[in-house]
């Protein structure tokens, strides 16, 4: 192609992808002050360090600021301090490190019957453009736990002091969970919060260092939220952010396609597929294919064109795959705790195995999406193109002598990683998931909190639930959520400590794995048919001694309760709203089964009926 033609395609496209913006912008508009809620929080501790010194804790960071209110005028100056962090003395961390927020702003005066709020000044990198902008009447926001007020001259029981959080529409009753385990319920709790605090954008963001959608970290966003909530406006507008706002990683490009899918299957609405059919063909990378159907970020078919095709607006965008983050420190020049960074030492080659396991699952689901828009030969399609990459990884990526699969052609290295992915994709032939899962089991929690979403999805498909649940309540390492709790924080990080990613934030959604892991495997709570028509329920809750769970749907919410009886049976009960009917799948070996009081031919579905089902196991 000539200089000028590429010009001015470039220039055509360029005024597409505008005008398509302006359209996109009619689909979906952006999150309006009604769309969000705010809290005034009142101080669970007030202690006086010194005189006129007051250290104060709300209990949970939200985004926000301070308001006050006094009874009585002071005329001189007042500092407050805010933060997420405490230092070893117990009062705010000054100088947190890496992007722990803390904030210092004065007061000229305190004025009396007045609220006051506390303004704060704008953080240039996530108020840039690019960020998401909050509506104007929000001021200036952070996340915050901890506050510190100086120079105060008047009796503290003078002064009222809240922390004002913002956050998008959330029903805190929504969703419960308990059990036997305490820990298991801190995550929970973690989790939870986690989710509702990082809602404050109207969309899904990856924390306050960038507030950028980003589709690996929505995806975990999504599972965890729709497992709390049944709001699908927050999600649905992330997935239309992402048509014309792609990011860089070869998988993230991959997460398209499963984001919108799991939107179809919460909602059972088949708009989003519609109109978007064609843009998740092309995020599904076949064009990259070369003529086995493995594909590869190296290929010479990712030219520039195709990267405006894919919703990049620059074709020098670089694509490249990412498997985990952070990489390692000679990749990111960190100092890193572990010098392999969140990767397991995986080879980064040209055909690589998460790629293509994230490849092979596309073509799985667009198989569904199309079935649901009634596109018969483009189901024909991809099931014949998802069998034939399934059957070419387990051809040329798995290393047959040691029963795994290693981390791309050409490569000696298996990591966690390169196994627990096609793990958690149904790609392991039963022949091998013994040998898959024993491996894994040796590597430990050597991924990010982003990789043990697929981890742990993996080892609950894989039956192996008592060993999943002994790595969501770790308590004895630093890589695990009880960490996080332990050092302070009230939301996830975004990396497991510090020390493994120097720059990481305390408030990321992407580090929320066990929330909707414990709904959707360890309850087994998913919907079987779109908009859950149907639900299935398949619970691994063997290690635990009880627990409910209640489950927001777009029908309604399910509850259920379990408990092992002092003869060792289980016992569960769940109620299915109106308009629902479901399957409890029954996983390990029983004697008997006893199904609203009658015994039952042992068998390992029983069809669940609208109201209240109780079910016992006796093994």
């Amino acid at each position: 192609m000539k200089l000028r033609s590429k010009r001015k395609y470039y220039f055509l496209q360029a005024i597409f992808l505008l005008s398509f913006t302006f359209v996109q912008s009619q689909i979906t508009s952006a999150p309006t002050e009604n769309d969000f809620e705010t809290e005034l929080v009142k101080p669970v501790k007030i202690i006086k360090i010194a005189e006129g010194h007051y250290f104060i804790d709300f209990g949970k960071a939200y985004f926000g600021t301070v308001v006050m209110h006094s009874k009585k005028q002071q005329n001189d100056s007042l500092i407050v301090h805010l933060g997420e962090k405490l230092n070893d003395n117990k009062l705010i961390d000054k100088t947190p490190g890496g992007t722990i927020r803390y904030q210092k702003a004065k007061l000229n005066q305190l004025d009396a019957n007045q609220n006051i709020v506390i303004s704060l000044k704008a953080d240039k990198r996530n108020t840039k453009v690019g960020a998401i902008q909050l509506p104007s009447s929000f001021g200036v926001i952070m996340p915050f736990r901890y506050c510190e007020i100086e120079n105060l001259k008047i009796p503290i029981e003078e002064l009222e002091i809240y922390q004002k959080g913002y956050y998008y529409k959330f029903d805190d009753e929504a969703a419960i969970f308990k059990s036997s385990d305490t820990i298991l319920n801190a995550v929970w709790d973690l989790g939870k919060h986690t989710i509702k605090a990082t809602s404050f954008t109207g969309y899904y963001v990856d924390g306050d260092r960038e507030r950028i959608p980003y589709e690996a970290d929505a995806y975990i966003n999504q599972l965890s939220h729709y497992a709390l909530d049944s709001e699908y406006s927050l999600a649905r507008r992330t997935n239309e952010y992402f048509i014309n706002h792609p990011t860089w990683p070869t998988e993230w490009l991959l997460h398209t396609v499963l984001l919108f899918y799991q939107d179809y299957m919460y909602t059972g609405e088949v708009e989003m597929l519609e109109k978007y059919y064609d843009v998740l063909k092309t995020r599904t990378l076949m064009d990259l294919e070369r003529k086995d159907g493995l594909i590869s970020s190296k290929s010479d078919k990712l030219t520039g064109d195709f990267k405006l095709e894919l919703g990049f607006t620059k074709p020098d965008t670089r694509v490249r795959d990412i498997v985990d983050w952070p990489a390692g420190q000679k990749d990111t020049g960190w100092k890193l705790a572990n010098k392999n960074g969140e990767r397991d030492g995986y080879e980064m080659v040209a055909i690589n195995t998460v790629v293509n396991s994230f490849y092979y699952y596309n073509l799985h689901l667009m198989s569904k999406i199309a079935d649901a828009l009634d596109k018969t030969e483009d189901v024909a399609f991809f099931r014949q193109k998802a069998a034939q990459v399934k059957e070419v990884i387990n051809n040329k990526l798995f290393d047959e002598s040691r029963g795994i699969y290693i981390d791309g052609e050409g490569s000696s290295h298996a990591s966690l990683h390169a196994n627990m992915f096609p793990l958690a994709f149904d790609l392991v032939p039963n022949k091998h998931k013994k040998t898959v899962t024993e491996f894994i089991k040796t590597r430990g929690m050597a991924c990010s909190v982003y990789g043990a979403q697929y981890l742990l999805e993996g080892l609950y498909k894989a039956n192996e639930a008592e060993y999943a649940l002994e790595l969501i309540t770790e308590t004895e390492s630093d890589r695990s959520w009880w960490n996080m709790i332990k050092i302070g924080s009230t939301m996830a990080l975004e990396a497991w400590d510090m020390k493994y990613k120097p720059n990481s934030d305390w408030n990321h959604a992407w580090g929320t794995a066990p929330t909707n892991i414990i709904s959707r495997y360890m309850w087994g709570v998913t919907p079987k048919t779109p908009g859950f028509g149907t639900v299935q329920i398949k619970p691994q809750l063997h290690t635990l001694s009880s627990s409910e769970i209640k489950v927001p749907t777009i029908k309604g919410s399910i509850f259920a309760k379990y408990s092992l009886t002092n003869e060792g049976y289980e016992r569960y009960e769940i109620k299915l709203p109106k308009n629902m009917s479901g399957e409890f799948l029954i996983i390990n070996n029983v004697s008997k089964v006893i199904y609203n009081g009658n015994s039952i031919n042992k068998t390992e579905i029983i069809t669940l009926k609208t109201g209240v089902n109780t079910i016992i196991l006796v093994k």
